[in-house]
């Protein structure tokens, strides 16, 4: 298990930047202020009065204290941590309810069913996209379902390669319990330390590979959920050509249309063979070239992120104003230099130079770059709660498009959302891009906004540049998210994405599974 959580920003506190480190960031940006804002006191903030009891059946699974209401308000968006830091906790739940087994899941349930309490699934809380906060007064109370008791392996299936896992482990948990059988998840998102097998399920979550098993749903053979309408569970199998599948409706469904309290899961033998390197590029056009005829190879990379010049400076990748591919490979099976060889060939057929000699060793500058941009992704979050104390926008957003429409959305974001962000900060501030997964069809860009803010009003100036930023995205052919799913951020795009005869579909089965409207209201639109 990790170690206590911070309540306002990501991860451990011991490894957010301290006042100075702020500090010395501000200073990078024009107009920002000399010192940091505090970090508020549990004991100073003034959290809404509770206004439900749980029945006694139910008092030993929940509790109101004030820490854990205010660590269960929000997810871990820029504007989560902003709103935090302001001591805005308005949206506190009622009551944080930890279940100890599935039948206490469907006791809560039941009980917000007669008593119109709404119950907000909770995972580790690392929802980037309002996804774990209950907005608005349509319900008598709020009650946030941590699941983290439910946390362990229940079977592991060696001969088919899977494991029956509860959804409220973490994904270090995880990995540890598969080991002594040698085998691995092999999913490995950027929220990985604080975040649950339960998570990645009800949003879809994006991890390790950036080709072939990119997201979660590759990795499902079968899920249990809890609805107030009855448990439902998928036969586990391989595969089945019997209808729509049950596993596709309920994944990426984010606790409002169930509870996902476990599941069978695909795994792998853990590898033992792995080499990296990375190529330089004079352009990220060239770079985006090179990675589409990877894509389209084959050869399915493990690791393959493309990094502009602005991502490779701040993660020390390179800082000579070139594009940086970082390229790995693994396997469990045998040795991969040959495979790597092939793909930094390609990368160099589109103008690439190889930083370093690709080798099973995975030395020199090559492995430096990729350890470099490593480090710095894991660094990120506590580097955006840093810049948000000093007022700063430091934020993302993320998409996937094919590749014939990527030249026109890179290009519209460099010209229309930077003068989207010079409008809202009186500043030029900087984005900054990446691929983060690709395929044979287009890439998922990942974008980082960072810019000087208004101090008081930073909500306001990121809403609007991500206002643009959706705007783009649309009119692009763009998917309004890859990875961080829907929540309520997104619903905007959201609904111009979704085909309508689906939108009414998925309005009848929220209604058909949760009549009274108590899960999760709001994410996906559905109240």
């Amino acid at each position: 298990m990790a170690g206590e959580r911070s309540w306002w920003g990501w991860g451990a506190p011991e490894r957010a930047l301290s006042d100075t480190e702020c500090a010395e960031l501000g200073a990078l940006l024009p107009g920002l202020p000399d010192r940091p804002l505090p970090v508020p006191r549990l004991a100073d903030l003034a959290l809404p009065p509770v206004r439900i009891r749980p029945p006694a059946a139910l008092a030993g699974t929940m509790t109101d204290s004030p820490r854990e209401r205010a660590g269960h308000t929000y997810g871990k968006a820029y504007r989560d941590v902003v709103r935090a830091l302001r001591g805005d906790l308005a949206a506190a739940p009622d009551l944080v309810a930890r279940p100890r087994g599935e039948a206490d899941v469907r006791d809560v349930l039941d009980w917000a069913e007669r008593s119109d309490i709404a119950v907000v699934p909770y995972g580790a809380g690392s929802s980037v996209v309002g996804g774990v906060e209950y907005r608005g007064d349509a319900h008598r109370g709020v009650v946030s379902l941590d699941l983290s008791v439910l946390d362990r392996v229940l079977e592991v299936d060696r001969t088919s390669r899977a494991a029956r896992i509860q959804a409220g482990v973490l994904g270090p948990a995880l990995e540890e319990r598969l080991r002594p059988h040698g085998l691995t998840l092999r999913h490995f998102p950027q929220s990985f330390e604080y975040s649950t097998v339960g998570g990645w399920l009800a949003t879809r979550s994006g991890g390790h590979y950036a080709t072939v098993l990119t997201h979660i749903d590759d990795l499902v053979e079968s899920l249990r959920v809890v609805t107030p309408a009855g448990v439902a569970e998928s036969l586990r199998v391989p595969g089945s050509g019997a209808g729509p599948s049950p596993d596709r409706f309920f994944l990426g469904s984010e606790g409002a249309l169930g509870v996902i309290t476990e599941a069978w899961l695909r795994l792998q033998d853990r590898p033992r063979y792995k080499a990296s390197a990375s190529v330089l590029f004079d352009g990220f056009a060239a770079g985006a070239e090179a990675v589409r005829a990877i894509a389209q190879s084959g050869l399915n990379p493990a690791n393959c992120r493309l990094l502009d010049a602005g991502e490779a400076a701040l993660s020390g990748a390179a800082r000579d104003g070139r594009s940086v591919l970082v390229l790995g490979v693994e396997s469990a099976h045998g040795p991969v230099d040959g495979r790597l060889a092939e793909l930094t060939a390609l990368a160099a057929d589109h103008g690439g130079r190889l930083r370093a000699p690709a080798g099973a060793d995975g030395g020199g500058s090559g492995a430096s770059a990729a350890e470099a941009w490593r480090s710095a992704f894991l660094r990120m979050p506590y580097v955006r709660d840093g810049l948000a104390r000093m007022s700063a926008i430091s934020e993302t957003f993320e998409t996937a498009c094919t590749w014939d429409r990527l030249p026109g959305l890179l290009d519209a974001v460099r010209t229309e959302l930077a003068a989207a962000v010079r409008k809202a900060t009186g500043s030029p501030g900087m984005i900054n891009c990446r691929f983060t997964h690709v395929y044979p069809d287009g890439p998922a860009p990942y974008f980082t906004v960072i810019a000087a803010g208004r101090p008081g009003d930073e909500l306001a100036v990121w809403d609007e540049i991500k206002a643009a930023a959706m705007e783009i995205l649309a009119a692009r052919g763009a998917t309004v998210t890859h990875h961080h799913a829907v929540g309520r951020d997104h619903l905007p795009g959201y609904r111009r994405q979704i085909p309508a005869p689906y939108a009414l579909a998925l309005r009848a089965a929220k209604q058909a599974l949760d009549p009274e409207g108590v899960l999760n209201p709001g994410v996906l639109g559905l109240g």
